[in-house]
């Protein structure tokens, strides 16, 4: 952690929900004037798509039927913790982005599927933003958790992030329902090590609970909806979160442990911006004073 140049993290896995969560925190910086470095947990991949296709067939040719994107052996972990690090000691570091598709790579006159090269963070950036699969991640070699200021878990119950996995993948990437199942199967292992660890060093997790009958993702017709759903919004250090604000802001919501706030799903972007707003203006108004400039504005308590 590093009170100078703070690092703020959103971690989950593929069909998650992190891209939404994201939506918010941009939204927040832009109407409070933040300039962050952008961080694509995608871009620390090891492999591009080409070179994936065939890691997992040499891995497959091995025995190893598990190979994949949540794991140590196709990640670049030592580099990830080395950017937070480094942007937390001086606030520079190198980047990259993955380019997904047709349009995002147009810019960069390369095909989708690979990565551009390495850049310098730019200078002067306010704090660094990570959206992606291992903003927490823990292994015998590192320890990303511990450079991050700010940790948001996104973890859905494993019924509803599945939905969201089998209609992200057949719609957008055309994928057969067996192709998807095929993955979720393969990177289950990976899953249990990596993935879900991470959860327990977030310092706030939001998780989307359907009351709608999830029990066979594998033939949903449709992703539950906000209204059709609750967010169990878990706080690691409760210690100074006005809970009875929350409970007056969000209608219809309640505790259900001194940790926990559940507010209607409709009501969670409502609830991220009141509970991380004053979060990222502390962080901003530490590493001003950290770096000796005034602060811009009043913080929240």
């Amino acid at each position: 952690m590093s009170a100078r140049h703070p690092i703020i993290a959103v971690t989950g896995s593929s069909g998650a929900g992190t891209s939404s969560v994201t939506r918010t925190f941009q939204w927040i910086f832009r109407r409070e004037g933040v300039n962050a470095a952008i961080v694509e947990g995608d871009s620390f991949h090891r492999y591009d798509r080409a070179g994936m296709k065939v890691a997992m067939a040499e891995a497959a040719k091995q025995g190893n039927h598990h190979f994949s994107h949540f794991g140590p052996e196709s990640n670049l972990f030592e580099e990830l913790e080395g950017l937070f690090r480094g942007y937390g000691e001086s606030g520079r570091g190198k980047i990259r982005k993955y380019l997904h598709n047709d349009e995002e790579a147009a810019p960069y006159k390369q095909p989708p599927g690979t990565f551009t090269q390495w850049e310098d963070v730019p200078e002067g950036t306010d704090l660094m933003f990570y959206e992606g699969l291992h903003g927490a991640v823990v292994t015998e070699k590192v320890d990303i958790a511990r450079h991050v200021d700010l940790c948001i878990g996104v973890v859905p119950i494993i019924n509803l992030e599945w939905i969201q996995k089998l209609h992200r993948d057949k719609a957008q990437r055309g994928y057969s329902t067996e192709a998807v199942v095929d993955t979720i199967l393969r990177r289950m292992p990976d899953y249990v090590n990596y993935i879900t660890p991470q959860f327990a060093q977030t310092h706030i997790n939001f998780q989307r609970v359907p009351t709608v009958d999830t029990s066979n993702p594998f033939i949903a017709r449709h992703i539950p909806t906000a209204d059709e759903s609750f967010v169990v919004i878990r706080f690691a250090k409760p210690k100074g979160i006005d809970f009875p604000y929350l409970l007056s802001m969000i209608h219809d919501s309640f505790m259900s442990r001194p940790n926990i706030i559940v507010v209607p799903g409709g009501k969670m972007e409502l609830a991220m911006q009141l509970i991380l707003t004053p979060m990222i203006l502390k962080l901003l108004d530490t590493s001003r004073r950290a770096r000796g400039a005034s602060p811009a504005r009043p913080v929240l308590a």
